[in-house]
């Protein structure tokens, strides 16, 4: 009997194996880390961990490599850097003699053992040995393996901050999710005297997005985020500091009313819907702008950080399910707004335009629908090469100076088919697009829209039979205007004054027609875009009225509003649109 204890308590002090069968992993205290990181898509895993002399190792190995060969070469490391550390204690003595010759440190004895405490054989690949929790041991170290373990690759926080406004972080990380992530957000408490820095007091707020009171006016802020995954692992935080204070907000914004028919989330079986030209930075910041375009708006409320505030808390206090934006820059997208969107429950899509930095963004609503595909095309790609618009193509040869117009423009169409998560018969065909500008582009339009319904239809009809569309846009045309009647009839004729817009020159000649029967769910407003040189409705949200009916239209700011400050955008309003807001439901 005592031979058997001997024998049990030598196997636990020489080997994790049976401390690890006793009841699972140690405490993490208990061990040092090591850290793996291995990705199907790439060849090798990379190790990390730090030798009991304080030497960090960072190792790279090939995924399908022999475990045998990766535990020999941590071996030759470890002796490796036993050697170096003799080295530094010999230097460190009194002078005196040459010191005798030493032999070389031995190689240590290095294994893996599984989270059952089995040791790993060898000959098993490094992709299926190095497995979370196993335990490496490199002669009396041990090593808990945390495989994948949740890290942040990028923590950034907005460079202007406003009282009264969400501040939305942008998270990047690997093996982890924001959604599981911990947040912590600290204020500036100023040091006293001259001392050597600000200290940091906690905020009350604990989550993702904080918004700062008017009492932080002045203060800078920190953030302090713990990345984590579905499986509750956490991995280091990081810290993060604004570059600049919390500054006083504009006070009332021309949305603040229309936030009050929006404070909740639509229920099942509707949706709110929102349509949006956000004004591209791309367009705001030149000289035309500021001087002859918005010279009534004061130049700090035209820069693309200030401006972002306001958009942000417009977005976020509409609480959609879909939110189609126009004229978004590709650095906006990517840095601002899916970040934020993201932080209230919206997954969002991007398509850029041809050679231009802005596009379209369409976002939706995570819990209440899934992704199934996307079918996004530039207008003039499709025209030239899909047979699905031979036909138009063929006419529109007839009549090359208007060809030519149509496929130097670079505008697209967005389009995303999306599944209910709570019913999944429940389809839904989204469209968004951005019609060309100019005043005297009617014909152009007219041809960018028969591909756009075009287009739809296919994906409507032919790949998903049935289904509802919604399709919002600038779509730069006025209910006078043929786009429009096209649209809302589903036909035009040849003869309509459209097709000359631009002068006889430019005529061209053809009767187009579709499908749908759709309707102008917010109607045709006063004006959805106002400018000092001129207002009008140029935006829509379309709708399939077979399937789906209005439920209520968000009322447009008051006139009043709109031109407290001349006209848009200002220092209340972000863009020179307004956003179109309505909530729809399933007949």
């Amino acid at each position: 009997m005592w031979r058997r204890l001997r024998s049990a308590f030598r196997r636990l002090r020489g080997s994790p194996a049976a401390f690890l069968a006793r009841g699972g992993r140690p405490p993490p205290a208990a061990m040092e880390r090591a850290v793996v990181r291995c990705v199907p898509s790439e060849p090798k895993l990379s190790l990390r961990f730090v030798l009991p002399d304080g030497s960090a190792r960072h190792m790279q190995r090939d995924q399908a490599e022999p475990l045998g060969r990766a535990l020999a070469r941590i071996a030759t490391n470890a002796a490796k850097g036993h050697g170096k550390a003799a080295k530094k204690s010999k230097k460190a003595r009194a002078e005196g003699g040459p010191a005798g010759g030493e032999a070389a440190a031995p190689a240590p004895a290095v294994r893996l053992f599984s989270r059952d405490g089995e040791a790993v054989a060898e000959e098993v690949p490094n992709a299926a040995a190095w497995q979370d929790g196993a335990v490496l041991q490199i002669g009396e170290a041990r090593y808990r393996v945390e495989r994948n373990p949740p890290a942040l690759t990028e923590l950034q926080l907005p460079r202007s901050l406003l009282a009264g406004f969400p501040v939305c972080p942008k998270v990047s990380a690997e093996f982890a999710a924001p959604q599981h992530c911990l947040f912590r957000w600290y204020r500036e408490r100023p040091a006293a005297g001259g001392g050597e820095g600000p200290a940091w007091v906690e905020a009350a707020a604990a989550e993702r997005v904080f918004t700062p009171s008017n009492a932080l006016v002045g203060l800078r802020l920190k953030l302090r985020c713990t990345p984590g995954d579905g499986a509750q692992r956490y991995g280091p935080p990081r810290e993060v500091e604004s570059s600049g204070p919390v500054e006083a907000g504009p006070g009332a914004c021309t949305f603040d009313s229309r936030h009050l028919y929006t404070q909740k989330v639509c229920g099942q079986g509707s949706l709110r819907a929102v349509s949006y030209n956000i004004l591209a930075d791309t367009y705001a910041q030149t000289e035309f702008s500021r001087s002859v375009l918005y010279p009534y708006c004061a130049p700090y409320a035209l820069e693309l950080d200030y401006r972002q505030n306001l958009l942000k808390k417009e977005l976020a206090g509409y609480s959609a399910d879909l939110i189609c934006l126009q004229e978004v820059d590709k650095s906006v997208f990517v840095d601002s707004l899916a970040p934020a969107l993201d932080a209230f429950g919206l997954e969002g899509r991007f398509k850029i335009k041809e050679k231009q930095h802005e596009g379209l963004a369409t976002f939706y609503r995570r819990d209440k629908f899934s992704l199934l595909s996307q079918h996004d095309i530039a207008f003039s790609e499709a025209l030239l090469s899909d047979p699905l618009h031979k036909e138009l193509c063929d006419k529109l040869a007839e009549y090359p100076l208007v060809q030519e117009k149509v496929l130097q423009r670079s505008s697209v169409l967005q389009v995303s088919v999306l599944q209910s998560t709570t019913d999944p018969s429940r389809k839904l065909c989204v469209a968004n697009t951005h019609l060309y500008w100019h005043p005297k582009g009617g014909n152009i339009r007219l041809i960018q829209i028969a591909v756009a319904l075009s287009h739809i239809k296919h994906v409507a009809c032919d790949l998903y039979p049935s289904i509802p569309i919604i399709f919002c846009g600038d779509f730069n045309s006025t209910p006078s205007s043929g786009t429009y009647s096209f649209i809302n009839s589903g036909g035009i004729a040849e003869d309509h004054e459209d097709w000359v817009s631009n002068g006889e020159e430019e005529r061209c000649n053809m009767p187009l027609s579709h499908p749908f029967k759709l309707l102008s769910a917010c109607g045709e407003p006063a004006y959805t875009n106002y400018v000092g040189g001129f207002h009008g409705c140029l935006d829509y949200i379309f709708i399939d009225k077979n399937a789906l009916e209005v439920e209520q239209v968000i009322p447009l700011p008051s006139h009043e509003e709109v031109t407290t400050h001349q006209a848009l955008p200002s220092v209340s309003h972000p863009s020179d649109h307004i956003a179109l807001v309505c909530d729809l439901k399933w007949k």
